[in-house]
């Protein structure tokens, strides 16, 4: 129960000016990108230092309060959107100090509220490269794209987040600090508690500082986009890219109806009148980057590309991935509710896929705009759609269930970078197992055994 006494408590503990629990202020942290019911908390709290943060994780452990991490809310299954009315919103943003870049041993220390990609321009300051870029990187924070995995454009080459997590300082709900991992290359110290604590959505302990590994920036790189006439065969190039074993550092696909929207949108002078582009860069050494062009080039040429643009400097390039990542705000203009998906199939299956997602769309008779990482197997299937039509939206729900569907019949998964949440968390049995649940709610009780660490989220209650 949070008394008035409590409530001072928090007060003492993070700054009066660190407190909300005005209605207007708790709005605010009632909801994430995710659509879900939103639910307002009983009291949202910023602290500013790691020892005001252990202080508020104590007294929410002391008193049985749940409590859910939240950095940006950009998440988009719901991951930080409060469990109940009575919980407690911890915000991060205010631990946004990046303490230490080590040119040496090419690792970083941050705290969980900084941006990702101000963290990436500092360490590209310094010649070293950060590479998971999740498209919020603009206003995502490190410690929401640890606690959710997150991937980005650059993953068919790079990886995702957990990649680069070397290590973790965070707090058990007694408000006690449990270190993980370590600044060396190697670590077999314990249990791997660092990749147990990535993707966790904050449910089984609260970050305090991560420990990032950085490498070398690429020496050159290459940007191009290839126009086509036909989605299958822009489908088709993609799976024909891999199978040559060139590994672009990025490999983007997008159709008609997302192209339409994004140069509405960003006027970045895409080809509205193509039915599928491939946004492609390479990287790495000049020549390397130069003979794995010319092979890019070729194989899209065979494979049916109308127009290859190559970038012709810096500007350019830039050009056409801000023009990429404004996909989703693009989008989002046109239907009052957007539903951004991210089921994720072989790479091979990518053709297959971009076709089950039109039949999908003609089936249940609903708008998909199809953008994403198809290098790496993991489209977006975005709906557009108005929630308040309640007819329309059981045709929405009918849809996204089929496209989990058919991602895992190929052997995918729910989810390649958007996390579980609760928005994915009734679908999870179909992936894994029931066994599979009861050993993660094992986990969770024995780390949480008052259940308040974002209860409900990714495998669901009890």
């Amino acid at each position: 129960m949070l008394t008035p006494a409590l409530i001072h408590e928090f007060k003492d503990a993070v700054g009066a000016d660190n407190v909300f629990t005005d209605d207007a202020d708790l709005m605010t942290y009632s909801y994430d990108a995710a659509v879900v019911q939103p639910v307002v908390p009983a009291l949202v709290a910023r602290p500013t230092s790691s020892e005001a943060l252990g202080r508020v994780v104590k007294l929410c452990g002391d008193n049985g309060l749940p409590m859910t991490v939240r950095g940006a809310g950009t998440n988009l299954s719901g991951g930080t959107v409060p469990p109940t009315r009575k919980g407690v919103v911890i915000l991060t943003n205010g631990l946004n100090r990046i303490l230490e870049i080590n040119e040496a041993d090419m690792y970083a220390v941050v705290q969980p509220g900084v941006v990702t990609a101000k963290f990436a321009a500092a360490a590209e300051a310094r010649g070293l490269f950060y590479p998971p870029d999740p498209g919020s990187q603009a206003v995502s924070t490190l410690g929401g794209n640890v606690a959710e995995n997150a991937g980005g454009l650059r993953g068919l080459k790079y990886g995702v987040t957990s990649d680069y997590v070397m290590g973790i300082k965070f707090f058990d709900t007694a408000g006690e600090i449990v270190k993980t991992g370590s600044k060396t290359v190697k670590c077999a110290t314990g249990y791997n508690l660092t990749g147990l604590m990535v993707g966790s959505e904050g449910t089984l302990g609260v970050f305090d500082e991560i420990t990032l590994k950085l490498i070398p920036l690429p020496a050159h790189r290459k940007a191009m986009v290839a126009v086509f006439d036909e989605m299958l065969k822009a489908s088709e190039a993609v799976a024909a890219i891999i199978a040559a074993r060139i590994i672009p550092c990025t490999l983007e696909f997008m159709d008609n109806f997302t192209i339409r929207a994004v140069e509405d949108y960003s006027r970045a002078g895409l080809p509205t009148d193509a039915a599928a582009l491939l946004l492609i860069e390479v990287d790495g050494h000049p020549a390397m980057v130069e003979e794995d062009a010319e092979k890019v080039e070729e194989i899209c040429r065979r494979l049916g590309a109308s127009d290859i643009r190559v970038a012709k400097d810096d500007a350019e390039r830039e050009k056409v991935w801000a023009a990429r990542r404004s996909a989703l705000s693009a989008l989002a203009k046109l239907k009052p509710t957007l539903v951004l998906e991210d089921a994720t199939v072989p790479r091979s299956r990518i053709p297959e896929m971009v076709q089950a997602m039109q039949d999908i769309a003609q089936e249940h008779s609903i708008e998909i705009g199809t953008f994403g990482h198809a290098g790496d197997g993991n489209l977006h299937p975005t709906i557009l759609t108005d929630k308040r039509n309640a007819e329309e939206w059981e045709r929405v729900e009918a849809a996204i269930t089929a496209i989990f569907d058919k991602a895992l019949a190929m052997g995918g998964t729910l989810s390649g970078e958007h996390g579980t949440g609760i928005a994915k968390s009734c679908f999870l049995e179909k992936e894994t197992s029931f066994a599979t649940i009861l050993y993660s709610r094992a986990v969770k009780r024995a780390l949480d055994p008052k259940n308040i660490l974002n209860p409900g989220k990714v495998i669901g209650g009890e």
